[in-house]
């Protein structure tokens, strides 16, 4: 009886300890993703223009979706741009944060010893510090009069006086590589520390150069933690708009977190903000099913 009480209490273990991942990811995230797609497919009072949430499926109206998808991919796609610039400024801010996070995670993981609890220390200090206080800082630095352009003057010797804060794209991009880049190092780092030292030592051993070794397996067998990480990166970048409101503050910049900022703080164009959460939602989704399914299934994520 005991034999078969042990399978039995096992067989329920596993699930018992998920009940609280389950219970928290149904409270943060189902429940307010179904008011997001209740006020999304629900009407606005026509008097007040407050959003009406509607909570039965059956009674939902596509008018304020559809809406949004005809000034996406319609014959006046004025949404278009902000969302192709969404795309573009995340792609080229995450691929600038793979390159400044890998060399430092591989450093980190790989040669500093003794040091690797300061470097941990210090990689983790900027979470310390909001994000407005960080975002802030960046502006005082780029003014006019600023540290970047008085850097670039030389000590008034050139005449600079660059406007970086005069809706540059590229303000917005290096922006967004500063506020989140951490986010980057850390799971590289975990999945480079975990690397056995080992496996390394034995290709070094068979004749494989200190390039082969890191091609043919430092960087394979990295290469899962490398997506975990841009998708941690790309995925909180899809919705930022405080990156770009303190830093460009133009409409020539904006993204769809501005939209939906701007949506929201419209009176009755909240459906609208609720249509681009769920247009991100689809966009953020495909990625992380498919990371999710290769790690099931014990294939390679990069293959």
């Amino acid at each position: 009886m005991a034999e078969a009480a042990g399978p039995r209490g096992a067989r329920w273990l596993w699930p018992l300890l998920a009940v609280p991942g389950m219970v928290w990811l149904g409270l943060l995230f189902i429940a307010p993703m179904y008011v997001v797609l209740a006020i999304l497919f629900g009407g606005v009072d026509p008097i007040l223009r407050q959003p009406v949430p509607v909570w039965n499926p059956v009674d939902w109206d596509v008018a304020q979706f559809r809406y949004v998808w005809d000034h996406v991919v319609g014959a006046q796609p004025f949404f278009r741009p902000a969302l192709v610039r969404t795309v573009v400024y995340v792609g080229l801010a995450s691929a600038m944060c793979l390159l400044i996070a890998y060399p430092v995670a591989y450093f980190t993981a790989r040669f500093a010893g003794r040091w690797k609890g300061p470097l941990l220390f210090a990689l983790i200090a900027p979470f310390w510090i909001s994000y407005m206080m960080r975002m802030l800082a960046w502006v005082n630095l780029l003014q006019t009069d600023g540290l970047v352009n008085r850097t670039l003057s030389a000590g008034g010797v050139f005449d600079v006086h660059e406007n970086w804060l005069g809706g540059r794209p590229s303000t917005v991009v290096l922006g967004l590589v500063y506020g989140y880049v951490p986010y980057m190092i850390l799971p590289l780092f975990a999945g480079l520390d975990r690397i056995p030292v080992a496996t390394l030592e034995a290709a070094r051993d068979l004749g494989a150069s200190r390039w082969e070794t890191f091609r043919r397996i430092t960087w394979r067998l990295s290469r899962p933690a490398v997506v975990v990480s841009l998708l941690v990166t790309s995925l909180p970048m899809l919705g930022d708009y405080f990156t770009n409101d303190l830093l460009s503050g133009s409409p020539d910049t904006s993204m769809i977190g501005n939209l939906i900022n701007n949506s929201v703080l419209t009176p009755g164009q909240t459906g609208q903000a609720g249509a681009f959460v769920l247009l991100i939602l689809l966009v953020s989704i495909v990625p992380m099913l498919v990371y999710v399914r290769s790690t099931r299934t014990g294939t390679d994520v990069q293959s």
